[in-house]
């Protein structure tokens, strides 16, 4: 007999709540963790950190989008270990608690570097011990770390990735972001809001390209509008660090022939799963040019005892979604029945301003061949918008013109990532547009913007 029913190999949030599903299930459970604390990236150096990074920088500046930013940011007396100081309480709040779920449902913590030995058996190298174990099934959940290409001179100072950038000294004047995604613009966000003059350099037409043009153009609008620089449809060619006593300590070189300086450069160009510890071969696996492992609908990888969840699976590589995954892979393995939902997982993203959004854009219906009908709605038209001094919100229903079910919600403005799971909860039920109209929605609330939404997207119908 093996020493375990199911091994899950990585803490983040797809392996927890993977090995806490399993162990509900009465399964016998281990969880091995190469960090010293349990977490994963999510909690040391991704979601947790980054996004206590701009609740303390929202404080720091006001309190609101609106408000003007305040004087010691200004004068550079502000660090980023200052601003993350009082948000350690956060990040050791949240470990303790996933430490006390996976204690509280009896799964095993093992800690240290795991590697397969063979396909049901895996080497665990602790800090002063190796041990061996076995198990009936697998599942990988290792995450992923940033992308460092070899013609990026990174060093941890001044060239940058996301993770490094929380180990900062002191604010940068001038930064250049290498990359328009979901980490690019958080962060760009982030750094303008305290006055660093920030541009970010992408390839693509706008940032975020997958969002709704509409949502996409309002977000690139607000940046523009607070003095950042978007450098679209642009590449890198070169990064040259000069020495540490010049002003602009990073000369970025665009293929374009523009050069920019700058005393910090923040690369956020696509991220690396970090498979290669596992020894992959030993199992009968591969993974791709970028550490990720292919998967079926179940979250079986070629090798049908070894499942793969979260970022290393790639898209869409959110916090939410593994932990579903991790989920699901846990009741497909254990033959436990559940209701699939993914087709409506919302996505947040949590740039200044926020922005969220579940089901299709118009872009994608159209590419679809599918007819739909929007409603708009300002948070400029809602009590609680005027309350909250945003003048950038903007919450916008698609939906189709003939059944009136609700296709897609996107939303910018503040609360964007809790205003979302209202659509969200609305399109699972397959209610249609007109729910919005006949509901009682709380006054004042951001929530009213579903009814002026819908009113006006249903006016046009007419």
């Amino acid at each position: 007999m093996s020493d375990f029913e199911l091994c899950v190999i990585g803490s983040g949030p797809g392996g927890q709540k993977a090995a806490i599903q399993a162990a509900k299930l009465g399964k016998k459970v281990c969880i091995v963790e190469r960090m010293e604390q349990v977490g994963g990236v999510a909690i040391h150096t991704g979601t947790i950190p980054s996004k206590a990074l701009r609740e303390a920088i929202i404080r720091a500046t006001g309190g609101q989008d609106h408000l003007t930013i305040r004087g010691d940011v200004r004068a550079g007396r502000l660090t980023i270990d200052q601003l993350l100081s009082s948000c350690q309480r956060i990040i050791a709040t949240e470990m303790e608690i996933v430490r006390v779920q996976l204690r509280g449902n009896g799964v095993t913590m093992l800690s240290g570097e795991a590697s397969f030995a063979g396909p049901n058996e895996i080497r665990i190298k602790g800090l002063h011990e190796e041990t061996a174990i076995t198990a009936d099934k697998f599942i990988v959940a290792v995450g992923t770390e940033p992308a460092r290409p070899d013609t990026i001179p990174f060093d941890k100072q001044c060239i940058l990735t996301s993770d490094d950038l929380l180990h900062l000294d002191r604010l940068p004047t001038k930064l250049v972001v290498v990359g328009g995604g979901v980490i690019g613009t958080e962060f760009a966000s982030m750094f303008s809001r305290l006055g660093v003059k920030v541009t970010i350099v992408d390839r693509s037409d706008r940032v975020l390209g997958f969002l709704d043009a509409q949502i996409g153009e309002a977000l690139q609008y607000h940046l523009r509008s607070r003095g950042m620089t978007l450098r679209m449809k642009e590449e890198v060619a070169e990064v040259i660090r000069h020495e540490q006593g010049a002003p602009d300590r990073v000369e970025t070189r665009l293929k374009s022939g523009k050069v920019l300086h700058s005393d910090a450069l923040l690369y956020c160009l696509g991220r690396q799963g970090t498979t290669g510890p596992l020894n992959l071969a030993a199992a009968g696996l591969e993974a791709d040019d970028r550490g990720r492992l292919v998967v079926d609908e179940k979250f079986c990888t070629a090798n049908t005892n070894i499942h793969a969840v979260g970022d290393v699976i790639g898209f869409p590589a959110l916090a939410s979604t593994s932990m579903n995954q991790g989920r699901m892979a846990a009741c497909h393995i254990f033959g436990k029945k559940f209701q699939d939902r993914r087709r409506l997982f919302p996505f947040g993203i949590y740039s200044i301003p926020e922005i969220s959004m579940v089901g299709d854009n118009e872009e994608q219906l159209t590419e679809k061949g599918i007819p739909y009908e929007t409603g708009v709605a300002g948070y400029k038209e809602i009590a609680r918008g005027q309350l909250l001094g945003d003048d950038v919100g903007m919450l916008k229903i698609i939906f189709s013109p003939e059944t009136r079910k609700v296709l897609g919600v996107h939303i910018i403005g503040t609360g964007a990532t809790e205003l979302i799971h209202i659509g969200q909860a609305v399109m699972a039920l397959e209610a249609d547009v007109d729910y919005f109209v006949d509901s009682a929605f709380n006054y004042p609330t951001l929530a009213e913007c579903y009814r002026v939404a819908a009113l006006n997207g249903i006016n046009k119908l007419k």
